[in-house]
């Protein structure tokens, strides 16, 4: 298995703008400069970044097509008219059938839900879905998270008489599809000053409109939840409106949770305050799971459940099936990785294929690959007459773009910059992976080839003291907590720390861990670590005269005690 280099990189500090937030609100420079590359730069921008409310968040009406959306439903729900709710089978997806479809309850009990097979229809508005529409007699359908790229079945459902509401976030294709009206901040000339939603947090700002146009009191935090598990989960920039939806909704999950998500923590081991990191590691794979292994349906009836006596069988489906895609995932790596020989480890890009994999979790697969050789991947499988399977990303580099290029070579893809989708005929297999290699290797630069740490600031064991005798954590600590959530676009700091030996305490943990000891060469205080999956670099630490790290600062409870931990991610030997 590859190990990898990191490059590392640092902010260049703009001091100037930092020491007037710093004074403006009697913070350490460190943490002004970690809020100014963040761009926060004045009191109101960090009061809405430490302590949103809702009151912040942009006029949904700014939305182009959203005054013509809400109309519409206001007359379906008015007609009682049967609305459909149709969603992606992912995260992103099936919390936006759920937390729409609970929002409509509260008007019609008119609602039915849709979410198609991942193995027989594939994503998308499908055009089996469209013969569902017509014989559960759907008047308007809300498209949740697709259907900017469904031209052939928008067309198909306007044929039959049905209006049709896209609420999606991914990229614009050449044609729009025929729809009542699109919700999507991606289009050229809509106003909305945020283009990153998921698209769950687009559902959410259609039902914000919804409440204001009726000027309704209805409690907002039902559906809050959903938008921060999707917008956690949908890897977002965590700015503006995806930092509120995620800080507001992490607040109302650990106040006030939902019972599906309260059984989903218990269940996740996760009873401690929740953060996003539980939502992206705890809730995400298990409401995933139901869309990989089973139906996407599954999760979303666990999602829209209210009663304790019929959610628990729920839940606890949802939990075998997580505990199988596992299973299957950890598989399905090892056979992956043991297609990459030494000759395509010599390439610029990762393609693996295996005609017997579920197709239900090759994009796992894909990200566990992109964690061992860092480059553009790529992982297929079978899927009937076809191939079909998820693509990867390295960071600033488009892999989407790449697959538009190749685009005759599909019968149909779709995503993002850094993740997409696609499906082939079986025989343009090799044709692909021919002109996929050609295609990045004309684009992409060694540099980007080589993953890079990013280091906000250079700190010693004395800015790791604590400041407070009842407090077993530092106050850097403390404050760089209050910055949580965190996520792309507001990553937990990294920072060097230079001049460091090893205590001779150090140990392999777990086999393949390294638990750490060090101290500053020449001084007796001493701070813990751990780095995951380099056991292997014991002895060459134990030897080193002298070392420099990269680590995020964290807390380790144990036995009930709480002491500062360092989070390693590399090491260079002096």
């Amino acid at each position: 298995m590859s190990t990898l280099n990191y490059k590392w990189t640092y902010n260049s500090q703009d001091k100037n703008t930092s020491q007037v937030l710093q004074s403006s609100l009697n913070i350490p420079d460190n943490i002004a400069f970690l809020l100014n590359e963040r761009g926060i730069h004045d009191y109101d921008q960090a009061r809405q970044f430490f302590r949103p409310e809702l009151k912040d968040f942009y006029d949904p009406f700014l939305m182009k097509g959203m005054s013509k959306a809400v109309k519409r439903l206001l007359q379906a729900i008015e007609s009682n008219e049967i609305i459909g709710v149709y969603g992606d089978y992912d995260v992103d997806g099936t919390c936006s059938v759920a937390m729409f479809a609970r929002f409509l309850k509260h008007f019609t009990e008119s609602v039915h839900v849709y979410q198609p097979d991942r193995h027989k229809e594939g994503y998308g508005i499908s055009l089996k879905s469209v013969d569902w529409m017509k014989e559960t007699k759907i008047d308007l359908v809300i498209a949740l998270d697709c259907g900017i790229r469904d031209v052939n079945a928008a067309k198909k459902i306007k044929e039959n008489n049905i209006d049709l509401i896209i609420c999606d976030h991914h990229n614009i294709g050449d044609e729009l599809p025929q729809s009542f009206s699109i919700l999507n901040p991606k289009q050229l000339d809509c106003n909305y000053p945020f283009k990153e939603l998921c698209g769950c947090g687009i559902g959410f700002k259609f039902i914000q409109a919804y409440v204001k146009h009726e000027n309704l009191k209805i409690d907002l935090d039902e559906f809050i939840q959903f938008a921060a598990v999707a917008t956690a989960a949908d890897v977002v920039p965590l700015k503006e409106e995806n930092r509120w939806l995620l800080k507001i909704g992490v607040d109302v999950l650990n106040t006030s949770p939902l019972l599906c998500f309260k059984d989903m923590f218990f269940n996740a081991k996760r009873q401690k305050i929740i953060d996003s990191s539980d939502l992206v590691f705890g809730i995400a794979p298990r409401i995933n799971a139901a869309g990989r292994l089973s139906s996407a349906l599954k999760a979303t009836e666990m999602l829209m459940d209210n009663d304790l006596k019929t959610l628990k069988p729920k839940v606890q489906f949802i939990e075998k099936i997580n505990k199988e895609r596992k299973e299957i995932d950890e598989q399905i790596t090892k056979e992956a990785l043991l297609q990459i020989s030494k000759e395509t480890e010599k390439k610029v890009t990762t393609v693996a294929y295996g005609s017997k994999w579920h197709k239900g979790v090759v994009g796992i697969v894909a990200s566990r690959l992109m964690e061992s050789y860092y480059r553009p991947t790529v992982v297929l499988c079978r899927d009937g007459d076809f191939v079909t399977g998820s693509a990867r990303s390295v960071k600033d580099f488009d892999v989407y773009e790449i697959l538009n290029g190749l685009s005759d070579l599909f019968e149909r893809f779709g995503g993002h910059k850094y993740a997409a989708g696609l499906t082939m005929k079986e025989e343009n297999l090799n044709e692909f992976i021919k002109r996929f290699e050609e295609a990045v290797a004309n684009k992409i630069n060694q540099e980007q080839l080589i993953p890079s740490l990013n280091i906000e600031g250079i700190i010693s064991f004395n800015d790791l003291e604590k400041d407070k005798p009842n407090s077993p954590m530092p106050k850097l600590f403390r404050l760089i907590e209050q910055m949580a959530p965190f996520g792309p676009a507001n990553p937990r700091p990294n920072f060097e720390i230079k001049n460091l030996v090893d205590t001779g305490n150090s140990k392999v943990v777990g086999q393949k861990h390294l638990k750490l000891q060090l101290k500053e060469k020449g001084k007796n205080k001493y701070v813990d670590g751990i780095w995951f999956n380099n056991s292997k670099m014991l002895k060459k630490i134990q030897q080193a005269e002298s070392f420099s790290l990269v680590a995020a600062l964290s807390a380790n409870t144990y036995m009930g005690n709480t002491k500062l931990q360092l989070m390693v991610k590399d090491v260079k030997l002096e």
